[in-house]
């Protein structure tokens, strides 16, 4: 939901970051990568319960996220790229609330509940960029990307919100993890509405 305003304001400083990177060879690719390392460093650091350097390493992710998106613009959008990219987001998701449960075993039922949560997102989100690409579709609501965006209650900005709430506060994980739960629910609820209209021509 608060992807589209947040991307007005972070988009200008990572484009130009993003183009003095192409500009000295680092790949799109090789980001990727290397944010999906720092990102499952936040497994052993929040079954540490080492919350304050998980927040620096979820942060530090999600940069490197959107700077790998930057120099793909200023070099290729490939298929691989943005299979990659999702792939490396959603791992490092799931290891994140695996880490979470790890840190305390009270947290594990809220953990599986979330974890769940997030199956809807993302199965209603890939299974739409699927249908999408089979008819034609694109969007460039979220940026130009290489699959298709599909919009939600909850997307990055808000999962990214969640964790840094969920570092600063662990002791409410419970709680947090209930209310990001319920609102992946009703994304994925508003989805398939969504679906059932703009596919009704079968």
């Amino acid at each position: 939901m608060l992807d589209p305003f947040v991307r007005r304001l972070i988009d200008p400083p990572l484009d130009l970051a993003g183009a003095w990177l192409a500009r000295r060879g680092v790949g799109a690719n090789f980001l990727t990568g290397a944010g999906l390392a720092i990102g499952l460093l936040t497994l052993p650091l929040l079954a540490a319960q080492n919350y304050d350097a998980a927040l620096l390493a979820i942060l530090a992710n999600r940069l490197i996220d959107g700077l790998d998106g930057a120099v793909a613009r200023r070099t290729a959008l490939t298929d691989f790229g943005g299979y990659f990219d999702i792939v490396a987001d959603m791992v490092f998701y799931a290891v994140t609330v695996l880490g979470f449960a790890l840190a305390d075993p009270e947290n594990a039922i809220w953990a599986a509940v979330l974890l769940t949560g997030f199956m809807g997102t993302s199965s209603s989100f890939l299974a739409w960029a699927a249908v999408a690409a089979k008819r034609g579709h694109t969007t460039t609501d979220r940026g130009r990307k290489s699959i298709y965006y599909s919009a939600g209650l909850v997307e990055g900005t808000e999962t990214v919100l969640f964790f840094v709430a969920m570092c600063l506060w662990p002791e409410v994980f419970a709680w947090l993890a209930a209310a990001f739960a319920a609102l992946c629910l009703w994304t994925t609820i508003v989805r398939l509405t969504a679906a059932v209209d703009a596919f009704r021509d079968e």
